[in-house]
């Protein structure tokens, strides 16, 4: 391939390599935290929530006794308000219950928060049914090999609170859920910056009893380090050195999204031999959520690119539920759509991608990745004689498509919706006549449903 550079050079790329076709069998989701008051009962609540079906939004994961989500103890109405919202837009909670303050071994320590656990449970099958509780799912801790965020627990710690909490959903769910598996999982571990992660995922699903398993969970982000440099904010890193910062950041930013399809890869590798989901249960381009930490790079384009090639790997690795951290924004530089209702570019990006790549979809990857490193191409045959192919641009140049030559397939896609560092930050809408350039970062959507697309 060639790409578009200073010397305003171009040459369209074509593909000599296309893999077999395959069924799309991940579903979108999302994590819930700062924003669910706004989700649930703002005055922008409906937009928000319109936003999120366009994503195709089926399951969303809140937290319970941890993060500034209502305590159903102390306003179950709230607690009751943003769980319903979950139902309304078409998806399932996703409950996450932690944390206790240590020591984590201590038998009173466990006991009482099964206790409670077993409150929100019953409280739940009370309101909306043991049926419709049964389909939901519930994920014990989060991040317990992070000190700041879980606690730093070994894995003997954690099996002991899971095999507790586990073992009181199971009973309550039981007389509801037939020959289904109740969707239980953790550990929601910490993928992006420590070492030995996949041992938990390995011992979760080798130690503990294979009913008490529906899921695992596991967590990965392009980075955790500021984009500016540490000094300018009063940062101290702890023995970890400065990210590069500039041009340099961004580039090493997007290289991470191929890790997205070999975790997600590995993870089904364990899995082999257990009827559990593997879920990526939280995913953005920093883990961390001020502008002035991130520069906007969770939901500016390069956001967008980042957020729309991870996604293309992690249904190429075999995930079968993404999670991006957050839905809606608390602030300008962390989630997908702002408080008021208004989409950030990742947020249009998306909505393009999840309304054209469908749960169930024939979809094939026609693109030499080797030859072709900044491009991420997938496309999805789908219900209705739907045709869509999906092009993601991670790198500053321009890259110029002749989608034909990827695949035959794509001739009558003659819709066009481009979303580019030339679009002002929204979707441009155009006819497709053969070749079209993505400046930029960007992702670029043809199909041949272009009136069925909403990319307001």
């Amino acid at each position: 391939m060639t790409l578009l550079g200073p010397s305003s050079q171009k040459q369209a790329i074509g593909a000599d390599v296309t893999q077999p076709k395959n069924r799309m069998k991940m579903r979108y989701g999302f994590n819930e935290i700062y924003g669910w008051w706004h989700f649930s009962q703002g005055d922008h609540r409906e937009e928000i929530q319109r936003r999120l079906r366009l994503m195709d939004t089926k399951v969303v994961r809140v937290f319970v006794f941890d993060q500034p989500v209502p305590d159903p103890f102390k306003d179950w109405q709230s607690f009751e308000g943003m769980l319903q919202a979950i139902l309304d837009i078409g998806a399932k909670p996703m409950i996450t219950f932690a944390k206790f303050p240590p020591p984590y071994d201590r038998a009173k320590n466990i006991k009482d928060f099964v206790t409670r656990v077993s409150e929100v449970v019953w409280g739940c099958i009370e309101r909306w049914g043991g049926q419709e509780v049964s389909e939901w799912y519930w994920c014990v801790w989060n991040e317990p090999n992070n000190l700041i965020v879980g606690g730093d627990l070994n894995f003997g710690q954690y099996r002991k609170i899971y095999e507790a909490l586990s073992e009181e959903i199971l009973r309550q769910l039981s007389p509801y859920l037939g020959a289904r598996k109740a969707m239980i999982g953790g550990p929601a571990i910490d993928g992006t910056h420590r070492a030995y992660w996949m041992d938990w995922i390995a011992r979760l699903v080798s130690e503990v009893d294979e009913r008490k398993v529906g899921f695992v969970s596991w967590h990965c982000y392009g980075d955790w380090r500021p984009a500016v440099p540490s000094k300018s904010l009063g940062l101290q890193m702890w023995g970890s050195p400065d990210s590069p910062n500039g041009d340099t950041f961004e580039t090493l930013l997007l290289s991470q999204t191929p890790g997205y399809e070999s975790r997600a890869r590995g993870v089904s590798r364990l899995l082999h031999g257990h009827s559990a989901l593997n879920v990526c249960g939280e995913l953005n381009t920093v883990s961390h959520h001020e502008y002035y930490y991130t520069l906007g790079h969770n939901q500016n384009l390069l956001g967008a690119a980042y957020y729309a090639s991870a996604l293309i790997h992690l249904i190429r690795g075999g995930a079968d539920l993404e999670m991006r951290w957050t839905a809606t924004s608390h602030s300008e530089a962390y989630g997908l759509v702002y408080l008021d209702g208004k989409p950030s570019p990742a947020a249009l990006a998306k909505q393009l991608f999840a309304q054209h790549v469908k749960f169930g979809d024939e979809i094939s990857f026609p693109v030499n990745r080797a030859d072709s490193p900044h491009l991420d191409v997938i496309v999805a045959h789908g219900a209705g004689g739907r045709t869509s192919a999906i092009f993601v641009n991670s790198s500053r140049d321009a890259i110029s498509l002749v989608p034909q030559a990827m695949d035959a397939s794509l001739e009558d896609c003659n819709s066009l919706f481009r979303l580019d560092q030339t679009t002002g930050e929204r979707v441009l809408a155009e006819r497709l006549r053969g070749e079209f350039i993505l400046n930029g970062y960007g992702i670029g959507v043809i199909t041949n449903t272009g009136t069925a697309t909403v990319f307001d």
